[in-house]
């Protein structure tokens, strides 16, 4: 769909418990999600879409513009703007240095690379606060997990399983510790009780600043590089 001039992506997903053909915006890639129940047509989604252009610009005018993976992007690591050079003779992968992340190899590889490097440096410096931070209340962690959900940055299960959202390692560092800390807490306190808060406290401080932060800036980390897993952010529109 064209919408002034601005092409938005139109993604098509068949529901069979679906009753009706629902929109839904998602937001990280700046795509619309037409639900289609069994018995509905592209052509019927896609005119339901096209009939609902109002509802479509309202959301796709809030949206930051996206900072794609590529040579001369500025992108945040631990909340530092960094400018992405290619080096294409240069040996090596992915390194940092003096605010800029380089890139070896062909240009098709250097969005992948980029965020192949993100997420290596994102598990070690979760893994490294993690630990550190179970230590300190007796526990231990499990196994840590990363990827990229749409709707929550981290998770603790009952076996001790930590899950991150990678995106973490674009904030500043003292939130990413805030968000592990969140999460080693729950190994003791799995709710969030005044007892929990406490604990938090303790192993962090910059629990309300961080929180304030991530309600503030987090759903501007999503616009950096591709983003192409979990699933995308509801907001039904009835037909």
């Amino acid at each position: 769909m064209t919408l002034d001039d601005r092409r938005i992506p139109l993604i098509y997903q068949r529901n069979i418990r679906a009753r009706r053909i629902i929109l839904r915006f998602d937001q990280s890639a700046g795509r619309i999600v037409v639900v289609l129940p069994p018995r509905a047509t592209y052509d019927e989604g896609r005119r339901f879409a096209q009939a609902h252009r109002a509802w479509i610009r309202e959301r796709v005018e809030l949206l930051p513009e996206g900072v794609p993976f590529e040579t001369g992007s500025v992108v945040p690591f631990l909340g530092q703007p960094h400018r992405i050079r290619h080096r294409p003779k240069a040996r090596g992968v992915v390194w940092c240095e003096e605010g800029e992340i380089h890139v070896a190899g062909r240009p098709e590889h250097l969005p992948r690379r980029v965020e192949d490097w993100l997420k290596l440096e994102a598990r070690r410096e979760i893994a490294e606060i993690a630990h550190a931070k179970a230590t300190q209340i007796g526990k231990k962690v499990r196994r840590i997990r990363l990827s990229d959900p749409k709707t929550r940055w981290a998770s603790c299960s009952a076996s001790a399983e930590l899950a991150f959202s990678w995106r973490l390692v674009l904030a500043p560092k003292w939130v990413l510790e805030y968000v592990v800390a969140h999460e080693v807490a729950h190994l003791r306190e799995m709710n969030h009780e005044p007892r929990f808060w406490r604990l938090v406290d303790d192993l962090t401080p910059h629990a309300r600043k961080a929180r304030d932060w991530l309600a503030e800036h987090g759903p501007d980390l999503h616009r950096y590089g591709r983003s192409d897993s979990d699933r995308p952010i509801e907001d039904p529109l009835p037909a």
